[in-house]
């Protein structure tokens, strides 16, 4: 989720801002720094990279995993809804894929899958992502001299078996192998030198932080060091009517809907969000709360791109949100009442989550246009 997905879809966003009415803060989980993680394999986050810029991870070699989530775009793009495979649309906006690795849970949009692993399966497999074979990818690899030998450089120590990734032969390619490999170049995605982090807050941001914990109630959902509770809301964010005008978005949506067991899915006119998954109708509309991290690179916003700038969002929420049918939307959602200078102060605190840019230039000597080998069937793997 082109860019998955407040502000996915491992694939869905951009990031949609959900700001409740005033709020306890002592009441959640504190705001503060990223935890520490323990440092990828450097190896094998050198082999991710290598995979995550390359087409040969998608069936017809025509997208990689940097198509939609692009480096110098915030780890998504500036659409607001998302490119899929040749062929179909997609109908969210992609997520960005910074600080993914502190998720933890409920990736997508609409939160279908809780294992970082599972997802990028879900996206390297799926028919309207890259709708790739994972046994073709793995063959694909392990005709590409530098692939083979950057992967048994990084998974020499790992073969079949406990911990293993599926090897018959130590530092063999597999699809397990070119997944681990991705997880650990996805560890490197994360915030550096963020003001809010280090302490670096102006008069007016720390204005911004108080009202983003009292007045405007934000973290009644945007919270934790990640800044989402990675649960699922309705603010009542507008339909992106290109969803439904798009035949080729429509169908693939629809798709969608059939390959998850929604009920009535020809006449849903409307994303139905978590209900994909819960099969509840009060969860009709609702989405995960993305991460406010790194929003200054993120936009547009929203799982469906409806709002191009932060001030946008602001103002949408200012407004007590969208409209949905009585008891749909999350009972918070109230008008906030923000002065203009206060709307300034919020704004700046949001902005001081954005550190450093991270983009990340394609690897020397990835395929770019993959050729099958004509003789490949006398190559030997």
């Amino acid at each position: 989720m082109k860019k998955g997905i407040l502000l996915c879809v491992l694939f869905a966003a951009a990031f949609s801002l959900y700001i409740p009415a005033s709020a306890n803060a002592a009441e959640y989980p504190a705001i503060g720094p990223l935890p520490e993680r323990k440092a990828p394999d450097p190896k094998k986050a050198e082999l991710g990279k290598a995979l995550f810029f390359d087409a040969r991870v998608s069936g017809d070699a025509a997208l990689s995993c940097a198509s939609c989530h692009n480096s110098e775009q915030g780890w998504t793009t500036r659409m607001p809804l998302s490119d899929a495979y040749p062929g179909s649309k997609h109908w969210r906006n992609a997520s960005t894929l910074l600080n993914i690795v502190y998720k933890g849970k409920a990736y997508g949009s609409d939160g279908r899958l809780d294992d970082l692993d599972d997802m990028l399966r879900d996206m390297i497999t799926d028919s309207m992502n890259m709708n790739m074979d994972m046994q073709i990818m793995q063959e694909r690899f392990k005709q590409d001299e530098k692939i083979v030998a950057l992967t048994h450089d990084a998974y020499k120590e790992t073969g079949w078996g406990k911990g293993g990734m599926g090897t018959s032969q130590r530092g063999e390619m597999t699809h397990y192998v070119a997944r681990n490999a991705i997880v650990q170049f996805l560890e490197t995605l994360v915030s550096k030198n963020v003001p809010f982090d280090k302490g670096n807050l102006s008069d007016n941001a720390k204005k911004g932080m108080e009202l983003f914990k009292g007045k405007a109630g934000c973290i009644q959902c945007h919270n934790g060091p990640y800044f989402s509770d990675v649960r699922p809301h309705n603010t009542g964010v507008p339909e992106n009517p290109e969803v439904f005008k798009d035949p080729q978005r429509h169908f693939t949506y629809v798709a969608y809907m059939m390959f998850m067991g929604v009920d009535n899915r020809m006449n849903w006119r409307r994303d139905v969000g978590y209900y994909t998954i819960s099969k509840d109708k009060k969860d009709v509309g609702k989405f995960i709360t993305p991460t406010l991290r790194e929003l200054k690179y993120t936009a547009p916003y929203m799982h469906n791109g409806m709002f191009a700038t932060l001030d946008d969002v602001i103002e949408f929420y200012n407004m007590g949100g969208g409209e949905d049918r009585p008891g749909m939307k999350d009972a918070a959602m109230k008008p906030l009442n923000l002065s203009g200078d206060e709307k300034m102060a919020l704004k700046e605190f949001l902005l001081s989550l954005s550190g450093d840019p991270i983009t990340i230039p394609m690897p020397k000597g990835v395929k770019i246009e993959y050729k099958p080998i004509p003789n490949w069937k006398g190559v030997k793997n």
